[in-house]
């Protein structure tokens, strides 16, 4: 019943997760002349920690106030 130790509704959580982290990379990467669509490789830990690097040291922004 219910499987894995996630407990009722682990799977709803993990989602909404997800977008909470998805979301904001998908409308920061194109100001950096980052396709939005590489957004999807935050959802993996490692993922959202290299574009976070790649994002602070980027010369210059595509666009924007800088």
């Amino acid at each position: 019943m219910g499987g894995y130790g996630m407990g009722g509704g682990g799977l709803i959580w993990l989602i909404v997760l997800g977008v909470l982290v998805v979301v904001p990379f998908w409308r920061l990467l194109p100001k950096f002349g980052i396709p939005a669509w590489v957004a999807l490789v935050s959802i993996i830990p490692l993922g959202a920690l290299i574009l976070l690097w790649i994002m602070a040291f980027k010369d210059k922004t595509s666009g924007g106030i800088a």
